[in-house]
């Protein structure tokens, strides 16, 4: 295998659509907005003084793209060491390769890796900092102790069955209302809502994740929440988690709390019928790896409708 395609491994590019979703809804979210400029806010007006057009603005979604992209792919890459440094990435492992487990690359050029990913990280904060203030500042500081915190540490929250938790807190709360707040430094209550939505999908991933790897995890003492809860209470959570999203995409739209086009999301609903059922079913490798990729697919679908819905209002 080329170093190439180990390195496009260890980025885990099927993973990356967790930190692309939130940037997109939140960005959605600022481009239907408009209004008057709050005090205080960067936004640009394209017609009278103190009136809003739109609050979007293009250097803050790249940005914010950039920096989020970045976070996701030092995370896999802090992943795959620990990970293979704890002994939870074995042969017996259903999934993907893990490249410093298999040998592809080292522990140290992975870090080197690490190291680049995290100063490019850096650099797109340190430009949304400049624009949209200190909040920016702090949700970086948070985000990065979270990356590293994962798997590393002492005590390595992922390994203690919180993995969920901070997900669903950073993919879902933190990175959705923070990608609407560099736009023009507000946080509105349906870049809140539509974060749920977006948390509870990005999570799912995970837990279908986990509970392919319950057994290997158990083995190697990486309690993940699929552990401590067992294979049949994990399906119930994925389902919750899955139904749950939808259910809120629905109420919040159907109430005027969140844009009505956003109910377009729905139309996704049904094709998250048949993972859920295979997370239910099965416990063999190849169907879950399917239903995890699936699952995935829908997170992005459901962004991508979502972002579409927020921006025509």
């Amino acid at each position: 295998m080329s170093r190439a395609r180990a390195w496009w491994i260890a980025a885990r590019p099927h993973t990356l659509s967790a930190a692309v979703v939130p940037v997109l809804v939140g960005s959605g979210l600022a481009w239907g907005d408009d209004g008057i400029c709050p005090p205080g806010s960067n936004c640009v007006s394209n017609a009278d003084p103190g009136l809003l057009e739109r609050a979007f603005r293009w250097d803050a979604f790249i940005a914010a793209l950039v920096g989020a992209l970045a976070i996701q792919i030092a995370a896999n890459f802090v992943n795959d060491i620990f990970d293979a440094r704890k002994g939870a990435d074995t042969e017996e492992r259903i999934g993907p390769t893990r490249v410093v487990a298999a040998g592809l690359l080292s522990e140290r050029a992975v870090w080197t890796g690490t190291g680049i990913v995290v100063a490019v990280a850096v650099a797109a904060g340190a430009y949304l900092i400049a624009i949209a203030g200190w909040v920016i500042a702090v949700v970086g500081i948070f985000s990065l102790l979270a990356m590293f915190g994962y798997v590393g540490g002492p005590k390595p929250y992922g390994y203690h069955g919180l993995g969920e938790l901070f997900v669903f807190v950073f993919f879902g709360l933190v990175a959705t209302v923070g990608s609407r707040y560099v736009h023009d430094m507000t946080a509105p209550g349906d870049a809140w809502l539509l974060a749920i939505p977006v948390g509870c999908l990005v999570t799912a991933v995970l837990v279908a994740n986990n509970v392919r790897d319950i057994d290997t995890d158990r083995a190697a003492g990486k309690n993940t929440l699929a552990v401590y809860l067992g294979r049949d209470r994990t399906r119930t959570l994925f389902a919750v988690l899955v139904w749950g999203a939808f259910a809120a995409i629905l109420g919040f739209g159907a109430a005027g709390w969140t844009p009505v086009w956003t109910l377009l999301a729905m139309i996704v609903a049904p094709f998250a019928l048949p993972i859920v059922r295979t997370i239910h079913a099965e416990t063999r490798g190849p169907p879950l790896i399917r239903a995890l990729k699936g699952i995935a697919r829908i997170h992005l679908a459901v962004g991508i409708l979502l972002t579409v819905g927020a921006m025509i209002g």
